[in-house]
């Protein structure tokens, strides 16, 4: 089993930046990939990113923006949020999978709590 517990979300304004943990334990050596995605009111949950064995993978809409990497002594993943848009308000989860990234969420077996991103215009 892995456990995932995500932090940093907040109230931020349109143009500022967050940085996102997904702190990870448990069989955290058979991860192959982390991977971020949002859910905004009334909306279906969406790919956000992905990080496999040193690459990273982004959703168009925030690929020049948003930027995924990974502390190994840490077991945690970063999603760096920059230049916030009042779109990108939704709550992040971080989500494990031991096998390649997916953009599909049902790939990923184990998720975290999720953490509250919200982007003031």
């Amino acid at each position: 089993q892995v456990q995932l517990v995500e932090s940093g979300g907040e109230l931020v304004q349109a143009g500022g930046s967050l940085r996102l943990s997904c702190a990870a334990s448990g069989r955290t050596f058979d991860i192959n990939t982390i991977g971020w995605f949002r859910q905004a009111p009334g909306k279906e949950r969406e790919f956000v990113g992905a990080w496999n064995n040193g690459k990273t993978f982004y959703e168009d809409a925030v690929k020049d923006r948003f930027t995924i990497s990974r502390d190994i002594g840490k077991n945690t993943v970063y999603l760096q949020l920059n230049s916030l848009k009042p779109e990108d308000t939704g709550v992040y989860y971080c989500a494990a999978s031991f096998s390649i990234p997916d953009t599909d969420s049902a790939a990923y077996a184990f998720w975290g709590q999720g953490t509250q991103v919200f982007v003031s215009s």
